[in-house]
């Protein structure tokens, strides 16, 4: 007497997504971007015993060492080289390395766009500070006793203001210290005059006229 095999009841098709026409937009908008940018590839760090070689996931690696510094801005070899010691060396909670940290330090200093060396240093500084940050902001979520929250709430506000003190930094080194005011609103008495608009300023050019 033969058995009749079981047969599992055939799946309906998985229902293909529609997006709406808002996430269209924003999947476009994306898509642009990234062609209007160019993106380097991401860092590989394997241990070789206590210490770690550095590469690409790239399939040409000097073509991936110009897009970094490409990325980074700058054209010195020495401090490509230097600086990529510095991102390799950051690591994570627990770990001596992290790929994940390193390359996000990358591709914090790719989004900022430098354009020398002491823009990519001070990126660089903004990517660490704000990791830290995020540490500190987790710690004191779990903080189980008021030494321990106050401990960690002092380090993050202190590591707040730096990340702030350091943008406004790096705002002030690309405009070259010049202050643009803008006048919104002027009350002038009878007879009197009065300019709305941009004025612009440079420090030291009017102090000793």
């Amino acid at each position: 007497m033969s058995r009749s095999k079981k047969t599992k009841p055939k799946q309906p098709p998985a229902k293909q997504y529609t997006p709406t026409n808002k996430e269209e937009l924003a999947v476009d908008t994306i898509v642009e971007r990234r062609k209007a940018r160019t993106c380097g590839a991401d860092m590989r760090l394997t241990p070789d015993g206590d210490a770690t070689v550095l590469n690409f996931d790239h399939e040409d690696q000097d073509t991936a060492a110009a897009l970094a510094m490409y990325e980074i801005g700058t054209a010195d070899i020495r401090f490509f080289r230097g600086l990529l010691e510095q991102i390799a060396s950051l690591g994570a909670p627990g770990s001596r390395r992290s790929e994940r940290t390193s390359n996000f330090a990358l591709g914090v200093i790719a989004s900022i766009e430098p354009r020398d060396e002491v823009e990519a240093m001070l990126a660089l500084q903004m990517a660490t500070v704000h990791q830290a940050t995020m540490v500190m902001a987790r710690r004191l979520t779990h903080c189980e006793t008021i030494p321990q929250q106050d401990s960690a709430e002092r380090a993050l506000n202190k590591l707040a203001r730096t990340y702030t003190n350091q943008a406004e930094t790096l705002k002030r080194y690309r405009s070259n210290g010049k202050q643009v005011v803008r006048v919104e609103r002027v009350e002038v008495n009878e007879g009197g005059q009065a300019v709305v608009g941009d004025v612009s300023y440079r420090r030291g050019e009017d102090d000793e006229k």
